[in-house]
């Protein structure tokens, strides 16, 4: 029986010093159930997002008969199952490892891998970097070494159209033409070609690791790097065999997401969105049949091989369709009655405002599963009410606060806290 893991607290560095961390990496997975309010969670890690349609209707089948009937969609393109019962470990794992969503239980943490959703379905990327992802994943699985990933680290491999690059990647690879692709680790970008793009980026991990236990730090993430402990991820490329060139040329600019259906997704793929990032048992079905179905790092799903008549019926079972949607764009943590350090439910006090920047509303400081780049930052606040942006207001205003800081100019970005 597999039991639930506590939270490990984080130590808090002294100013300007490099972060260390005391203990390993406590991130839930679908092994390693994380103890909530709620009951238990657990988290699976699904390298690209992709899921077949099989495997669809198992994680709808586990959700309703193992947790609380519903499965979140996190900014990693991973997926959630929350109210599972602290015994339930071992017939989830079977369910999973039948479905091939377990290829390695001794890396199952590691597998955050997110890749442009429309890759290969609409011909606007330099390369199929779905393609990339599940040869990394192969790679991933294989190397002994990978296992000391932290569940937090993230490989991101855009395929050209910059709908990924802002993401935060610890790796991230970008295909560029003809036949190469840039890969960033840190501060530092080199050129690589495109057939050695997975096997660079397994590269560049491990030299993040050999750097992370230089540094005595137990950093989890490139970021955490002490000062001056920057990795050379030429000579890590060339020690692996891989041809590597620096270059001094920026990552492409950030581009958007795939367009919501019915959008340019080629003649059978559509893009929803579920509402705050939550499919239900039903919601997830109702995006079959399919030939793949790929969850996105915005909380939805790119459905490949639908026919776009089905639209009517996806909008009935309540996701998503319409770009000018006021619920585009709108997340929130799990908040009250899920997590103990939640302020307030967040979930029922979303309000959703004119559709502009991304809106987050989170129950604690932590912020947790809050977007990258510019958002509207909503924070509950101690004795009831909201911070938007820092400013206070009463539960009862959200509504015009939050639209007018969704699409008021701003003097500066608020950027990923």
């Amino acid at each position: 029986m597999l039991a639930a893991m506590p939270p490990t607290p984080t130590p808090t560095p002294a100013p300007g010093a490099p972060r260390a961390r005391e203990r390993g990496d406590a991130c839930p997975g679908a092994l390693r159930l994380h103890s909530a309010d709620d009951g238990h969670l657990a988290r699976l890690r699904l390298p690209a997002g992709r899921l077949t349609a099989r495997q669809v209707e198992v994680l709808a089948h586990a959700a309703e008969t193992l947790g609380d009937g519903r499965i979140s969609v996190t900014s990693r393109g991973n997926a959630e199952l929350r109210g599972l019962a602290g015994d339930c470990g071992a017939e989830l794992a079977a369910l999973l490892a039948e479905a091939g969503l377990l290829p390695s239980p001794t890396h199952e943490r590691v597998r955050n891998i997110v890749a442009s959703p429309a890759a290969g379905l609409d011909g606007l990327g330099a390369a199929d970097v779905q393609l990339w992802a599940r040869e990394l994943d192969e790679r991933l699985c294989a190397a002994p070494w990978a296992a000391a990933l932290s569940g937090r680290f993230l490989f991101v491999l855009d395929d050209g159209r910059g709908d990924v690059t802002g993401l935060g990647g610890d790796v991230t690879l970008v295909a560029v033409a003809p036949g190469a692709a840039l890969l960033r680790l840190g501060d530092r970008t080199v050129r690589v070609a495109a057939a050695d793009a997975p096997r660079a980026a397994l590269a560049a991990a491990r030299a993040f690791l050999t750097a992370a236990r230089e540094a005595g730090t137990g950093a989890w993430r490139v970021r955490e790097l002490p000062e001056g402990s920057g990795v050379d991820v030429r000579a890590a490329l060339t020690t692996a065999g891989i041809a590597a060139e620096p270059v001094r040329e920026p990552l492409p600019p950030h581009g958007a997401p795939p367009a919501l259906a019915p959008g340019p997704l080629g003649p059978a793929s559509l893009h929803v969105l579920a509402p705050l990032g939550r499919f239900t048992a039903g919601r997830l079905r109702a995006l079959l049949p399919a030939d793949e179905v790929r969850f996105t790092p915005w909380r939805g799903a790119v459905v490949v091989g639908a026919d776009p008549g089905r639209l009517s019926g996806l909008e009935a079972h309540g996701l998503i369709t319409r770009p000018d949607s006021p619920w585009v764009g709108v997340s929130a943590c799990t908040g009250r009655p899920g997590c103990a350090k939640s302020l307030a439910d967040v979930r029922a006090d979303a309000v959703p405002g004119r559709p502009g920047l991304p809106v987050h509303y989170s129950g604690c400081e932590r912020r947790c599963g809050h977007p990258h780049g510019d958002w509207v930052d909503v924070l509950a606040a101690p004795g009831g009410g909201y911070l938007v942006d820092g400013a206070p207001v009463p539960r009862t205003d959200l509504t015009p606060a939050v639209t007018t800081a969704r699409t008021a100019p701003r003097t500066a970005p608020r950027t990923t806290r």
